[in-house]
């Protein structure tokens, strides 16, 4: 093997072709902006190749939590995370090209767009961004080709990853095993001691909280408005309150690595935002929208797992926390001999 031809080199380095040049006007930075934007869809490739493998995992039927499979998924999405924290980084570098580089080519470009990405969009779909949640839907069918846009639609109808780990937390076992509340009454009596307890930890201010809790946490009468189910975030506000027991804490790592998938791609969106209106003030953008505004707006409406981000609201300093029944703490510990 030669590492020229493993790599396929002569594809890669020969994908490069500067519209400016090849219409007599070279523009230095144009060189840098197809890299860049080369190198973006590149890692969009190597992201959805992980999330599709944890996908998988949390499709089958029966996730064993003893099993090498979920800490499998911790990894890849730990992967993923760290890919796009590079992503943002990368925004560092493109800021070295300034507006005045930029105008010299950007013209030629019309009418494309960032926008078009359609591994970005398909990435944002198999998280569990729908096309009624997101901004400017009518820029989303007006500048994607039909066939990329009916490739989104029929992607949507899949079960994204939103929904496998809600079906996933609904299936945590805890709860519905009598033996593990010995000296309990049963899942329902610890919630009703630990509504006590996050009530009283409330500050003067924050005594409505008790009503949003008893909506989210103390009925099963489900919320057409929210994706996880009621059991679903009794078990994820579970996993973040006793995250420290070995076995909740891979769980626990996986909810906190799609908070931090959350994070980041909103942190993208915001370093984007923040370099267009640096490049093109209140111009509109290649693609004809409204640049700088429609980012904004995207960045604040497309949250993917803001649902298990404002479980947050809901917790109690670890020293308040409920000592659990002896036989669930076993449970949750590692077996002994």
């Amino acid at each position: 093997m030669y590492y020229p031809t493993y790599l396929q080199l002569e594809k890669i380095l020969d994908a490069q072709h500067p519209e400016s040049v090849r219409l007599g006007k070279p523009a230095h930075d144009e060189m840098l902006f197809i890299i860049i934007h080369q190198a973006y869809e590149l890692w969009f490739k190597q992201i959805l190749f992980e999330v599709g493998s944890v996908h998988g995992i949390m499709a089958s039927p029966q996730i064993n939590d003893n099993s090498p499979e979920l800490q499998v998924a911790v990894r890849r999405l730990h992967r993923v995370v760290e890919i796009m924290r590079l992503l943002v980084d990368q925004i560092n570098v493109m800021e070295t090209m300034t507006p005045l580089d930029f105008l010299d080519f950007r013209d030629m470009l019309r009418p494309a767009s960032g926008f078009q990405s359609m591994q970005f969009k398909i990435l944002e779909t198999r998280l569990g961004l729908r096309v009624a949640e997101r901004h400017g839907q009518q820029y989303f069918t007006s500048q994607l080709k039909p066939e990329d846009a009916s490739h989104i639609y029929d992607l949507e109808k899949e079960t994204p990853l939103l929904d496998l780990v809600n079906r996933w937390l609904e299936r945590m076992p805890y709860f519905s095993d009598a033996e593990c509340w010995t000296g309990w009454t049963g899942e329902g009596d610890f919630w009703n001691h630990y509504r006590q307890l996050y009530h009283d930890s409330l500050g003067e201010g924050e005594k409505q909280n008790i009503r949003v809790f008893d909506e989210l946490f103390m009925t099963d009468d489900g919320h057409s408005s929210q994706r996880l189910s009621d059991r679903a975030r009794r078990s994820a506000l579970f996993i973040m309150l006793y995250r420290d027991y070995p076995i909740l804490q891979n769980p626990y790592r996986l909810l906190n690595h799609l908070l931090e998938i959350d994070e980041l791609l909103a942190t993208w969106r915001w370093r984007h935002m923040n370099m267009v209106h640096r490049m093109i003030g209140t111009r509109v953008g290649t693609g004809g929208s409204t640049g700088k505004g429609y980012l904004r707006e995207a960045a604040m409406k497309h949250y993917i797992f803001g649902e298990l981000a404002e479980l947050t609201s809901f917790l109690v300093q670890r020293t308040a926390l409920p000592d659990l029944p002896p036989a669930l703490s076993r449970k949750l510990g590692y077996s002994t001999l």
